[in-house]
């Protein structure tokens, strides 16, 4: 392969790896009955595709409002957290194999990391093409410890609405839904708006806010197994 091409690659293993390394470790989570491979890499590979076809719709809304203002932040939001969860339920949440309460919340974070991997090779790509080697590492530490764990944290809070609401009516779950996707949505915006106007402790706080969603995600995954063994 040529050698102008090497950056792409680059890009896409500074991308991929660090999600798939959280990807193992959510689904250490549920290793006593872990989903199919092939749907949780469907999945995965949804979420990477989510993140082409939500692209042209953010650039119509940078067209519209230009200036990364609040409302084309809320925006950006709506449509990365709608297309994140399309991904994961026509990549498994409507599937047979999503038989039990754990299963909502891993293949929506799946989904989450799978969109974030393409996202970060992304934001990767512009420094390595400019062979600026340090910013592409920055870039990829802020990507790895923000961005990624953000997506996981607000498609994570949607996921924990569906497990929470399993074996509940129809009417129920969706209602629930309804309301954690607006919650991701508020969750993303105002880290996204945090990150972009606040500096020092401002961002070390809104990296903390961050860590502790993983946090309660964490707590979550055992709720919901103690759910499955009662």
């Amino acid at each position: 392969m040529s050698f102008e091409f090497s950056p792409i690659i680059y890009a896409l293993l500074g991308g991929i790896l660090p999600a798939f390394v959280w990807l193992l470790f959510w689904l250490e989570e549920d290793r006593d009955n872990p989903e199919p491979n092939t749907k949780l890499l469907a999945t995965f590979l949804a979420g990477m595709l989510a993140v082409i076809v939500v692209l042209p719709f953010q650039k119509a809304v940078d067209k519209i409002l230009p200036g990364a203002g609040p409302v084309a932040f809320l925006l950006w939001a709506v449509l990365e957290e709608g297309f994140k969860f399309a991904a994961a339920y026509y990549a498994g949440l409507r599937g047979a194999d999503d038989d039990e309460p754990l299963d909502p919340m891993i293949y929506m974070i799946t989904a989450a990391l799978g969109f974030a991997a393409l996202e970060n090779a992304l934001f990767l790509l512009n420094p390595l093409l400019q062979s600026d080697i340090t910013g592409s590492l920055i870039t990829g530490n802020l990507r790895f410890i923000g961005s990624t764990l953000l997506h996981t944290v607000s498609s994570g809070i949607i996921g924990t609405a569906l497990d929470l609401t399993f074996y509940k009516s129809r009417d129920e779950r969706v209602a629930l839904g309804v309301l954690a996707f607006f919650l991701a949505i508020f969750a993303h915006t105002a880290f996204n708006l945090f990150i972009l106007n606040e500096s020092g402790f401002g961002t070390f706080l809104t990296f903390a806010t961050v860590w502790a969603g993983i946090t309660a995600l964490i707590l979550m995954f055992e709720k919901v197994k103690s759910m499955m063994v009662q």
